[in-house]
């Protein structure tokens, strides 16, 4: 508890590292709203169904555009409402759904701005003082080959897991072990038991990754591999610490969607229509809140041990 309060202490005391990601989030998805508007004025053009839309939620209409839609289009279904996009994103990370192009693109691009955005927040945390702008991105700068290169590793780990794992487990063992099972109870259990023996194996790359970064950031290290071996040998030394101190992170996680899915206002017309837009903007901010109580919880616990 005491790492996780630390981890709050250090996010709050740099407010404009939160709002740095959030700017970043919403420049990098605003390329990919506005293609969808396109399609979407497009589509509509000047019919009457354009008002029904523009009130609320027109599912005949909902549907004829989906069924005509290619590329990024495809995207624009009712999973993408309030709650349902978070259940729709887990689904598709757990069954390996693959995203189209442009969505692939903005993902590997947020991706290479937050590898690149890393090594400045871990400094500022580690540091504890503000460093100023030239501060932060002369970090940002000084370790971003190196994250990179840590990136290409977990990327290939995370590969492995999803390429031959995921596979093994759920084509192959699952299958295997249930052919003969006649209650549909027992199947599910065992396959969510599935679930959460490859859900661990995720944790534990993510786990060992994140305490790179930190080491290589920290401690100034130049080789990726050598971080990687000296970040496997402190998860493994401080297990305890470093399993707890992720399950009241990932407790926390857990409460900010379970709030959300209490007051997702959903779709609707109107002023409720940018309430609806206020509050995912909220979620956003609360769920990039989180992702740098981790990074930094993480680097009080790695400091202290």
């Amino acid at each position: 508890m005491r790492f996780l309060s630390e981890g709050w202490t250090r996010v709050r005391s740099a407010p404009a590292l939160l709002l740095g990601v959030y700017a970043v989030t919403f420049v990098l998805a605003l390329p990919l709203a506005i293609t969808m508007r396109g399609l979407l004025q497009t589509h509509l053009g000047s019919s009457l169904a354009a008002d029904t839309v523009a009130a609320g939620v027109n599912y005949d209409w909902w549907q004829e555009f989906s069924s005509q839609s290619t590329g990024i289009g495809t995207t624009f279904t009712p999973a993408i409402i309030g709650f349902a996009a978070t259940l729709d994103n887990l689904n598709s990370l757990i069954d390996r759904q693959r995203k189209i192009a442009p969505v692939a693109g903005a993902v590997a691009l947020y991706l290479a701005a937050w590898t690149f955005l890393t090594g400045g927040i871990l400094d500022r945390y580690a540091r504890q003082r503000p460093t100023g702008t030239a501060g932060f991105f002369a970090a940002c700068g000084v370790h971003f080959f190196r994250l990179l290169r840590l990136t290409v590793i977990s990327g290939l780990a995370y590969a492995w897991l999803f390429a031959y794992v995921f596979p093994w487990l759920f084509l192959e063992w699952f299958v295997e072990r249930t052919r003969t099972m006649a209650v549909e109870r027992d199947v599910f259990l065992v396959r969510l038991a599935l679930y959460l023996v490859f859900g661990t194996l995720l944790v534990i790359v993510n786990v060992i990754v994140d305490y790179t970064k930190i080491r290589i950031v920290v401690e100034d290290r130049r080789s990726a591999l050598g971080a990687l071996v000296a970040a496997m040998r402190f998860v493994w030394r401080r297990r305890g610490r470093v399993a707890g101190l992720y399950a009241l992170n990932g407790l926390l996680f857990l409460i900010v969607i379970g709030i959300w899915a209490v007051i997702d206002p959903g779709v609707y017309g109107g002023i409720t229509l940018w309430l609806t837009f206020l509050a995912g903007q909220l979620y956003l901010l609360a769920r990039l809140a989180l992702k740098l109580q981790f990074l930094a919880s993480e680097t009080a616990l790695f400091q202290e041990s």
